[in-house]
């Protein structure tokens, strides 16, 4: 991912350095990777440790640390992935495109990886709430010149009459926190929803739900009211 500003460049794994990695090294990295982001994702960077982590992989410290040398390596790792993932639909948004159309499937897409990558989201969210320490020129620098692009394109939406006038920051804000409220949350929409409306459907409810919610509040009066 080439994101600019001033982080400290990418720790990579001691066996990658290597010329030519084998396929081993690369399911040990996947293996680690995915029990990071399972520790991660639940005690947050701060209350996680790398015995935690070895522990959940199933290998020993020495050989975990033979991969990534330090938790940082792997968090970092993990962020990456995170951000260039969840960016993606976001990037999609087309100008040229129909606003109801490109709102629809920007609400959809976010609950799928809100359904699809809950582990994911809750990493990101963990990292937010504790500062973003590790992400700060991230969000300062490639996040915010994606969001200012986007939002350019909802004021000349809103400029053609396609869709009534609104901040387009806070829509966009909106839309993070009601998709993702259904990964971050996924207990508590689950409790509350009940056995009988909190299976896989509950996101296919949420996408009509919202799409009602936003589409239909930026509609513009076709009487001009």
């Amino acid at each position: 991912m080439n994101f600019k500003g001033k982080r400290q460049p990418v720790t990579i794994p001691r066996a990658a350095k290597t010329l030519r990695r084998t396929r081993i090294q690369e399911e040990k990295e996947e293996q680690i990777l995915e029990a990071a982001l399972d520790v991660f994702s639940a005690s947050g960077f701060r209350g996680s440790t790398i015995d935690q982590i070895a522990e959940v992989a199933g290998m020993s410290k020495p050989n975990l640390l033979y991969y990534f040398r330090t938790k940082e390596a792997m968090h970092r790792a993990l962020i990456d992935r995170v951000l260039y993932t969840w960016l993606e639909p976001l990037r999609a948004f087309d100008a040229e495109g129909n606003p109801e159309a490109e709102i629809r499937s920007y609400i959809r897409r976010k609950l799928e990886m809100a359904r699809d990558f809950p582990r994911e989201s809750r990493l990101f969210a963990n990292e937010v709430l504790q500062g973003a320490p590790h992400i700060e020129d991230e969000l300062k620098g490639p996040l915010k010149e994606l969001v200012d692009e986007k939002a350019e394109v909802i004021r000349a939406w809103a400029k053609a009459g396609k869709i009534v006038k609104c901040d387009p920051y806070h829509l966009i804000f909106s839309i993070w926190s009601t998709t993702q409220h259904y990964a971050d949350f996924d207990v508590q929409v689950r409790a509350v929803l009940g056995q009988e409306h909190s299976g896989e459907g509950r996101f296919e409810d949420a996408a009509r739900f919202l799409e009602q919610l936003f589409i239909g509040g930026l509609r513009p009066d076709p009487l001009g009211g």
